[in-house]
Order: structure tokens, then C-alpha cells, then sequence
């Protein structure tokens, strides 16, 4: 920037100005007459030639501002005048020396003429194509801040969007086990119902033994005993669904998978009993805890558990759902769960899936589309078989360390 400004200052020198061709051959005849004048004036002194020296500069004066055709015509009358004025009685050679004189001159300020055109030239070509280059720089630089406006405004809408679908997936999550544990009420409410009677009866029987004539207290501290545990394994049931109802930000801890798994169970044997459904658990007693989500593991669990469930709700036969954990060879926790129900869908493993992809009448789809986006918020992989004989078979896969996934923060699940 600094360069072109210095480049448009020598365009804009005084080099020659713009006039009208009357100008520029009045030019010369006015420099010339004003060299007359001047010589004449000087003659008073009796300086050797003044007319000459007058009258050169007169010539240059024309050939700067004038350009090459009105300083030739200034060279042109000078030789005339100073005949005309000056040597009218001289000899021959001196009149043709100072014609040479005055053609010489010409020429030599024609030539310069011509170089301070072709520089002037040069310079205007210079300054135009700085000028270009000026506008083509400040039009990317305003192209490039226009870019740049248009990404961070791109970037920050697209914050905006994952942050959007972040809360929806969210949201989703809460509905799937809202809506999940509305269809499973019946059986939750039979299931906290047994340790409530079981603890009512012990109290009754703790009365009993305390009314007798001799009460049996170490039977009644037994029964009360008894009421204890039943009513500290009703709260724990309440606890288990009020978590899954819960809408709450992930947070891990580490946690035991055989523990949740152990919890699914208890919330959905009233399910599978009404069914005559049994469970068979096969689950490693050395595995390591690993960094989850408690509540993300129970909805997965309970939506893989329940979809077994429900697969086997039809089928004649062995009803059993198995649920295996052990630790794979590449140091993941690895759990299946088995069912001898309908089984998969032929040649749809793996679009089951996808969201709003369902086998159930009812069903919303979105089951198992949320729980692969569980396990796969935990660096694990989720993945469906068939299970020999009959049925069919979910497994999942979780790192045992907690560096090989870092928890996205935001949303439950990724």
C-alpha cells in the first residue's frame, strides 16, 4: 500500500501538464517572444549573444510543457529571428553555425522529450496496474472477511444444531423409558408389592409372638428382621425406577455391570413371570468396574432385556432369557442377551437399528437406535445374531479403561 501511494506521487508529478494544442504552440511563440524581449533588454549591457541563451531556454521551456511539434516550431522561429534581429549583416558560417546550434538543441530535447514520455508512460501502466492489483487485493481481503463471517456464523449455527440434537437425543431417551416403564407398570407395581406383603406378614407374625402369654422374642426380632429387609428391598425397587424416570445430565462413576444387570432382573421378573418366562444369568465374578453411566446402562439393559421379552411373549415352547458377561480378549467387558423367541428379521441384523425401524406392532423404532448411540457414547459397539437354536441374541462390548472414551458433555448420550 505504502509502494502504490509512492507510485501515484510521481504520476502526479508536473512532468506536463494537460492543455489544448493552441496552448502548446502558443506556447512557443510566447517563450520566444519573451526571450526577444529579454535579449533586447540585455543588449543595453552589451552581453555577448543573449538572444541565444534566451531563446534556448525558450526551446526547452516549449519542449517540456509543449511536447516534440511545438518545440520544433520554437527552434524553427528562434533560427528565424535571430537572422531576422541579429545577423542580418553576419556572415554565412556564423549563420549556419547557430542554426546547427539550434537544431542540435532540438534534437537533444526531442530525444529527452521522448524519454520523459516513454517514462511517464511506463509510470501510468505502473500506477494502473498497482491501482488493479489495489482493488483486487482490497476486494479478496473484503471476499475473504465476508468468509470469515459467513464460517464463524456457520460454525456457530452448527454448534447450535449438535447442541439441538444433542437435547433431542436427550429428550428421546427420557420419552423411551418414560413410555417403557408406563407399559411395564402393572409388573413394577406387583413387584414392590411382594417385599410391601411379605413385610406386612412379618409384622403380623412379629405381633403374634410378642402377644403370647411368654412372648418369643427371639422369633419376633426375627420377623421384625424380616420386615426390615422387606421394606429396605421395596425402597431399593422404588429408588431403581425413580432413577430411570429421572431427567438428568450423564454422569459417570464407576459401576458394577453385574450389579445393573442383577437390577434389571428384579424390575422385570413380574414382566417375564406373567409370561412364564425364566432367566439364566451366566455372568463372570472377576470383571473389572468400568466409568458408565448408571442410568444409561439400566435403559439399555431394560430395552434389550424387554425386547427379548417380548419376542418370546408368542412362541410355543422354552421361554428363557440368558444373560451372559465376561471379559473379551481385548480387555472389554462383553454382555449378551439370549432369547428363544422369533428371532431377527431375515437379512436385517443390522437395520434394526436404525431409528423408527420396528418388528412390533406397537413399537416406536427408536429402542434399539438409542441404545446403540449408549454404547457407542461408551467406546463400545453394539451388534445383533442369531441364537442357536431359536431366537436371537444382542451384544455389546464396554472398555474396562477409562481413557480409551472421553464423556461428551452436553447431552446423555453422543
Amino acid at each position: 500500500m505504502r509502494y502504490l501511494r509512492r507510485e501515484n506521487q510521481i504520476a502526479n508529478w508536473p512532468l506536463r501538464p494537460t492543455a489544448s494544442i493552441v496552448l502548446r504552440y502558443g506556447l512557443a511563440l510566447i517563450s520566444l517572444a519573451a526571450a526577444l524581449g529579454l535579449a533586447q533588454g540585455f543588449l543595453h549591457f552589451h552581453l555577448p549573444q543573449p538572444f541565444t541563451a534566451f531563446a534556448l531556454s525558450a526551446i526547452a521551456i516549449t519542449f517540456w510543457y509543449g511536447g516534440t511539434g511545438p518545440g520544433i516550431v520554437a527552434a524553427v522561429v528562434a533560427s528565424l529571428v535571430r537572422t531576422y534581429f541579429f545577423e542580418g549583416e553576419a556572415n554565412a558560417v556564423s549563420r549556419l553555425f547557430y542554426d546547427l546550434v539550434f537544431l542540435v538543441f532540438a534534437l537533444l530535447m526531442s530525444q529527452g522529450t521522448r524519454a520523459r514520455d516513454e517514462l511517464e508512460a511506463r509510470v501510468a501502466e505502473r500506477t494502473a496496474d498497482l491501482t488493479r492489483a489495489n482493488e483486487e487485493l482490497l476486494l479478496e481481503i473484503a471476499e475473504r472477511k465476508q468468509a470469515e463471517k459467513e464460517l464463524r456464523e456457520s460454525i456457530t449455527q452448527q454448534k447450535r444444531a449438535e447442541e439441538a440434537l444433542r437435547q433431542a437425543q436427550a429428550d428421546l431417551a427420557h420419552v423411551n423409558r418414560v413410555t417403557t416403564m408406563g407399559e411395564l407398570t402393572a409388573s413394577l407395581a406387583h413387584e414392590v408389592n411382594q417385599p410391601i406383603a411379605a413385610a406386612g406378614t412379618d409384622a403380623r407374625t412379629c405381633l403374634r409372638w410378642l402377644a403370647r402369654d411368654q412372648p418369643d422374642l427371639e422369633e419376633a426380632r426375627e420377623a421384625a428382621s424380616r420386615v426390615v429387609k422387606d421394606a429396605t428391598r421395596a425402597a431399593e425397587i422404588v429408588s431403581r425406577i425413580r432413577l430411570l424416570f429421572k431427567k438428568d445430565t450423564s454422569q459417570r462413576e464407576m459401576v458394577d455391570v453385574n450389579e445393573i444387570i442383577h437390577e434389571m432382573i428384579v424390575l422385570l421378573r413380574g414382566e417375564a413371570t406373567r409370561y412364564s418366562i425364566s432367566f439364566r444369568t451366566d455372568l463372570a465374578s472377576d470383571l473389572p468396574q468400568v466409568m458408565a453411566d448408571r442410568v444409561q446402562l439400566q435403559q439399555l439393559l431394560m430395552n434389550l432385556m424387554i425386547n427379548g421379552i417380548d419376542a418370546m411373549k408368542q412362541v410355543d415352547g422354552m421361554r428363557q432369557l440368558t444373560v451372559n458377561s465376561r471379559l473379551s480378549e481385548n480387555e472389554h467387558l462383553l454382555i449378551s442377551v439370549s432369547d428363544t423367541g422369533v428371532g431377527l428379521p431375515p437379512q436385517q441384523a443390522d437395520q434394526i437399528f436404525d431409528a423408527f425401524v420396528t418388528t412390533k406392532p406397537s413399537g416406536t423404532g427408536m429402542g434399539l437406535s438409542i441404545s446403540r448411540s449408549i454404547v457407542q457414547a461408551h467406546g463400545g459397539r453394539l451388534w445383533a445374531g442369531d441364537n442357536s437354536p431359536r431366537g436371537a441374541s444382542f451384544n455389546f462390548t464396554l472398555p474396562t479403561k477409562v481413557e480409551s472414551h472421553e464423556f461428551e458433555k452436553g447431552g446423555e448420550y453422543g
